[in-house]
């Protein structure tokens, strides 16, 4: 069975988010400065790392959740304002 045509594509968004949950388990919050803005760029919104961000914290530890939400924060920033 096909999707309808009107479906979007969620593929890179669910790659983008096994992505940035793996590298925040990984405890490579330098490399989220890459994938985050990429995530975007891919559909991710947000709210959806957020939330994604938040869930991780119970299962990798408070640290790397605190680390990437920083990160977060800051490629949010810069984004909205260009």
């Amino acid at each position: 069975m096909t999707a309808p045509a009107t479906t979007v594509d969620r593929a890179p968004i669910r790659g983008s988010l096994a992505t940035v949950s793996a590298l925040i388990a990984a405890g490579s919050i330098d490399q989220l400065s890459f994938h985050l803005p990429f995530a975007r760029d891919n559909g991710v919104t947000e709210r959806e790392l957020i939330e994604t961000i938040t869930h991780l914290a119970f299962y990798t530890g408070w640290p790397k959740a605190v680390s990437a939400m920083t990160g977060a924060k800051n490629v949010f920033t810069t984004t909205k304002e260009h």
